[in-house]
């Protein structure tokens, strides 16, 4: 099953830009960016963020402000917090020297068991598995059997992973669960592995969780080509510091310039757009157009922009 796997791995792997480096680094920022968020999604962020903080040493002297602003729209933005955290860490104590250990790994922000495990066997070679969603299905079906502790998961993971070519393994793996064995329509005809499968076809999809709906309405305000943004309180839980439009009252009757439906975490918004004269807004600032990618600007405000070409291109 290894050589079916790593073979198969070899020549049919997606060809993406971290894939193209063992830099610690750079899989470090792949990693955490690709946590739920698609791959396709990724690219761009990826390569923008490394032209922008192109080592741990550019990422710890940044402000807050300019990782959250390379960072908008991926969503998530306390994983982008820990990270630059996590770099002014590694800089402060292992003397700018990225740990290559799972164990050192795991004791920086933000860095749970799979990402040192996936780091530490990409990066270093460490014979370490890692176990995702995609890890987790592809082990289930294998096995022939529900996974639903994970200690026994990565045991499992564990026992299979091959301690030559640990990164390539786990990429293998991951890869497998991403391209061919998929959640509910598993691709068993052209899987390399298939002879090896406890379980061919089965769907193994775990329940979604409860999906609450919600109606918000934000003003849009113009003077020439500045937008009128808001900054969410430091307090917030979510999305806190970031730049949004202001939130305007439900029952507001004002001309609707748009709807979109957004999603986040386990809300899906049903969202209007409508106008705000400058003379209405408070508590904000007038941003140019120039000025607007400096900003760490939610991706729903950025949404809304860009489907009124206000977005900068």
């Amino acid at each position: 099953m290894r050589k079916r796997l790593l073979r198969w791995f070899g020549q049919e792997q997606r060809e993406l830009p971290w894939r193209a480096t063992r830099d610690p680094y750079c899989v470090w920022v792949s990693e955490i960016m690709l946590q739920q968020t698609r791959v396709a999604a990724v690219i761009d962020y990826y390569n923008r963020f490394l032209q922008r903080f192109p080592d741990v040493h550019a990422l710890a002297a940044a402000t807050e402000a300019d990782v959250l602003a390379a960072w908008s729209g991926l969503g998530y933005y306390r994983r982008a917090r820990a990270m630059r955290t996590a770099a002014q860490k590694i800089i402060q104590e292992y003397g700018g020297r990225f740990p290559n250990t799972a164990a050192e790994l795991k004791t920086l922000p933000g860095i749970g068991r799979y990402t040192a495990a996936a780091i530490a066997s990409i990066a270093f070679g460490e014979a370490v598995a890692v176990v995702d969603g995609n890890v987790e299905r592809v082990l289930s079906r294998v096995l022939g059997k529900d996974l639903r502790d994970q200690s026994e998961a990565w045991g499992e993971a564990e026992k299979l992973l091959d301690p030559r070519q640990a990164g390539d393994w786990n990429q293998a793996m991951m890869e497998l669960g991403a391209t061919i064995c998929l959640p509910t329509q598993p691709k068993c005809l052209v899987c390399p592995v298939r002879e090896f499968c406890g379980d061919p076809g089965r769907a193994a999809k775990k329940p979604q969780g409860i999906r609450h709906k919600r109606q918000l309405v934000y003003g849009l305000a113009r003077r020439g080509r500045s937008i009128y943004l808001v900054q969410r309180p430091a307090h917030e839980a979510l999305m806190s510091g970031m730049w949004e439009l202001p939130l305007c009252d439900k029952n507001r009757e004002s001309e609707l310039l748009l709807t979109l439906k957004h999603s986040i975490t386990n809300s899906d918004y049903k969202v209007q757009i409508v106008t705000l004269k400058a003379s209405e807004v408070v508590g904000g600032k007038w941003v140019s157009e120039a000025k607007m990618r400096t900003l760490p600007i939610t991706g729903l405000a950025r949404k809304a922009l860009r489907a009124k070409n206000l977005w900068p291109t």
